[in-house]
């Protein structure tokens, strides 16, 4: 059995002429485009013949043509080289790559496929960015972002606030709910004044926040929650105790849908004028964001206007 040539020091440059000698089918030829003479080009082929110990072309034949094992090495060859190239094209942008850490604190809960889209796609973009999503009420965003200058929020606002950067992102509709186990459920009679008279599950902003939650607004335009029967900053508790009847509440309506549909929730409508509050995207307006940040500020208006209607 013949015995396999050691390859461990093998000139990556042989391997190069001898693929542009099997491209251009010719010694000539790949000598002007490797820029070299025809007698260095010669040599080249005949140095990588000895090292691999086998013929890569025919001699003295009219027409140019490889070996069977110099087509075989050739297709390994051209192979490989390929793969450098790619390799040289994935470190073209290396200069652009962002990294570090994004901080984005968000509201409990909230669905909405442009935020989905900007993480998804932002991601794709910069692998190398470490993500640190805290949820949070708007209160306690604003509140931090102020202080600290520093992050990025999705929060839900009355209107933009002077001191911060707040970019309208979109609308988010809410409802007036109660439990399979409340007396009101089922009902389509329902009045503002019967509702004024049940207890009520808020969010804990809502009753303790610095009037910057929409939810404040939005329950004492109604005149509700004279009578607070619980209350929790997560939206996930808020709806535990609304479907176990401990009283009616004011949720999201995209959060609940599969729970209205499964019918542990009723939506007790009083007006054909929808319930609603703004979503913005909120940041410093005193210090310059950090790159990671920028970046995620310009997909997210990226996003809005290809996609003006995406909430």
């Amino acid at each position: 059995m013949p015995q396999r040539p050691d390859l461990s020091e093998l000139n990556w440059n042989l391997l190069r002429s001898f693929c542009v000698i099997a491209e251009e089918k010719g010694l000539t030829r790949a000598a002007k485009r490797l820029n070299m003479s025809q007698p260095s080009v010669s040599l080249a082929l005949q140095k990588l013949e000895d090292q691999l110990g086998c013929q890569l072309i025919f001699r003295g034949s009219r027409h140019f043509a490889l070996t069977s094992r110099g087509e075989k090495i050739y297709q390994e060859c051209a192979e490989m080289f390929r793969a450098v190239d790619r390799i040289g094209v994935l470190t073209e942008d290396r200069n652009d790559e962002e990294f570090g850490e994004l901080r984005l604190s968000i509201i409990s809960q909230l669905h909405s496929p442009l935020i989905d889209e900007a993480i998804r796609l932002y991601h794709q973009r910069h692998p190398s960015v470490t993500w640190r999503i805290e949820v949070q009420n708007s209160a306690e965003t604003v509140r931090r972002i102020t202080h600290e200058k520093a992050g990025i929020g999705i929060c839900l606002l009355i209107k933009p606030l002077i001191n911060l950067n707040c970019r309208h992102l979109f609308r988010e509709e809410f409802g007036i709910f109660c439990g399979a186990e409340h007396p009101l459920y089922g009902r389509t009679d329902v009045t503002t004044r019967d509702l004024q008279q049940e207890a009520f599950v808020a969010f804990t902003c809502a009753t303790e926040g610095m009037g910057l939650e929409p939810m404040i607004i939005l329950r004492e335009g109604l005149n509700l929650g004279n009578r607070i029967c619980g209350s929790s900053h997560d939206l996930e508790e808020v709806r535990r105790m609304i479907v176990t009847g401990l009283g009616i509440g004011i949720l999201p309506l995209m959060a609940v849908s599969d729970e209205a549909a499964a019918g542990r929730l009723w939506r007790l409508s009083l007006t054909d004028e929808p319930l609603g509050a703004d979503v913005f995207l909120v940041s410093s307006s005193e210090v310059q964001p950090t790159p990671p940040e920028q970046k995620f500020i310009d997909l997210i208006e990226e996003l809005l206007s290809l996609y003006p209607g995406m909430i």
